[in-house]
């Protein structure tokens, strides 16, 4: 589908015929109240709509070896918190992995008040404050996990400029995996309501450390009658990663347990979550 933004008609019917199959599925296994599946279907091949050919670009050298060793480091037991994902300690999945689909809890809250606009993401706990009074960036010495974000309308869209990231933290796919981001990343997102219960979610991405070249997504936001943000109980060292550490340490000790005793070493875990360049398209 590369250079075509749109599905066909026929390709458009079997979407929607796949779609409609997938909520009824998933309502008739876990009722109405949470459907997270999505309640309606677009035209886009892909989310990337710049570059034409609907693909996140190529990873710069500096990209790749990054990413090769984080993809080493979480295939096998962790050694300590720091070798496991932002998200895996309840930290944060960023501005992107904050909005792009994932298996649940995709809900976002935006709440537009005299000077500023914030907006929730259901899942973790962020929370992302933007000031729309033209106040400047803070100093490029300060750092942070969301960026430093500053928005504008420019008509009825609400355009929000947001730099002075952190580096290689979280990456552009779903609850933040993907290639980490580098501290020179510069995003704009723009919000336009092209319906009453749909707002276009643009950003433009900007980032020379990781990518080859610039890239944009877009995403449709749409309402449901009724939804609600509910809190999502996660939290910097809790039971998971606590888990997590635990079950690499009792591994270990098996394995020289049965060195120790001349017998086969223990099949090793599968240990998940790697950061393979996977994008949102795929």
């Amino acid at each position: 589908m590369a250079g075509r933004a749109q599905l066909s008609d026929e390709e458009f019917a079997k979407r929607t015929a796949a779609n409609d199959e997938a909520r009824t599925r998933e309502l008739n296994r876990v009722g109405a109240f949470r459907n997270d599946v999505g309640t309606r279907t677009f035209r886009q091949t892909s989310l990337v709509v710049e570059p034409g050919d609907g693909k996140i670009p190529p990873l710069t050298p500096e990209a790749q070896r990054e990413v090769s060793r984080r993809q080493v480091q979480r295939s096998n037991p962790p050694d300590s918190w720091t070798d496991r994902s932002l998200y895996d300690r309840c930290i944060t999945r960023g501005v992107f992995g904050s909005v792009l689909p994932v298996i649940y809890g995709n809900g976002n809250f935006i709440f537009q008040s005299p000077g500023f606009v914030s907006i929730t993401y259901e899942m973790v706990h962020d929370t992302r404050i933007i000031p729309l009074d033209g106040r400047p960036h803070v100093g490029s010495s300060i750092k942070q996990y969301m960026g430093d974000a500053r928005g504008h309308f420019e008509g009825d869209t609400l355009v929000v400029v947001t730099r002075n990231f952190l580096g290689n933290t979280t990456g552009v796919g779903g609850n933040g995996g993907g290639a980490p981001t580098s501290d020179v990343l510069r995003v704009v997102e723009r919000f336009t309501r092209v319906a009453p219960d749909t707002l276009n979610y643009e950003v433009a991405i900007d980032d020379p450390k990781t990518f080859t070249q610039p890239f944009k997504l877009l995403l449709p936001l749409t309402t449901q009658p009724g939804y609600q943000v509910l809190p999502y109980e996660c939290h910097e060292g809790n039971l998971a990663l606590h888990n997590i550490l635990s079950a690499a340490r009792a591994e270990e000790r098996a394995i020289e347990e049965a060195v120790k005793k001349g017998l086969p070493r223990p099949k090793p875990s599968l240990w998940l979550g790697g950061v393979a360049p996977g994008a949102p398209d795929q």
